[in-house]
């Protein structure tokens, strides 16, 4: 589904990731896990097309699309929910969750979409028509992750989507995810929740000063010593 090879992300001069190499297979749940300013959301921005790569490739079945307009990356089947949820307040849900269906095959299913995310998210049929920032935090995030999917990806991309959230509401986002996850969506995680993130996942790379330090399935790197300490407090 997704290779980034040796991709490399700068800010000017300043170099943001170097040399990562992560890969996300169909319909498989990775996670990227990290300190603050590790680099993960530079990253996952430009698996969406945010950033460009000042080197390396990106490659999404089989074809290089790190040259592609940012435009066209939604066309990829890749749909990102950004770290903020980065909702227009003013309108309401039903009118957020529609500006995710722009694609000429994302409107032909509208509908469909629609009541396929309410099912998903109950909360938000109750409240379809209040405006978006009438909502909690937790409504919100559920909200930015049904405007995500009303464009029909294949790629989910999710940029902490835990932030600031009570854990039972942390809970049921990550019950949601795993659902998507199992209907076929490939889910890339990025999360400062490392426990939880290592549960929902099949695989988790761990990102540290713009570079992947660790790889591999969760039960391996539980045992791994440094992120024992550095991250699970054993």
């Amino acid at each position: 589904m997704l290779e980034l090879r040796n991709a490399c992300v700068s800010y000017g001069a300043a170099p943001a990731v170097s040399n990562a190499n992560v890969r996300v297979g169909d319909a498989e749940l990775v996670v990227i896990v990290g300190p603050n300013g590790a680099g993960k959301t530079t990253l996952i921005n430009a698996v969406a097309g945010l950033h460009p790569l000042a080197s390396g490739a990106l490659v999404v079945g089989g074809r290089d699309i790190s040259r592609l307009p940012r435009h066209r990356f939604c066309d990829e089947g890749i749909a990102l929910v950004p770290e903020g949820r980065r909702l227009f307040t003013e309108m309401s849900v039903k009118e957020n969750l529609e500006l995710g269906s722009y694609r000429k095959a994302a409107r032909l299913r509208r509908a469909e979409s629609l009541t396929e995310i309410q099912g998903l998210f109950p909360v938000l049929r109750e409240r379809l028509h209040a405006p978006a920032g009438t909502l909690s935090g937790g409504q919100q995030q559920m909200l930015a992750i049904g405007r995500a999917l009303m464009a029909l990806p294949r790629l989910l991309l999710l940029d902490e989507p835990s932030l600031g959230l009570a854990p039972v509401v942390v809970h049921e986002l990550f019950r949601v995810i795993r659902e998507i996850n199992a209907r076929g969506v490939a889910v890339l995680l990025v999360e400062q929740n490392v426990a939880m993130a290592l549960d929902l996942a099949r695989r988790a790379y761990v990102l540290e000063e713009g570079r992947i330090v660790a790889e591999g399935p969760p039960r391996e790197l539980r045992r791994h010593p440094h992120i024992e300490r550095a991250y699970l407090g054993r």
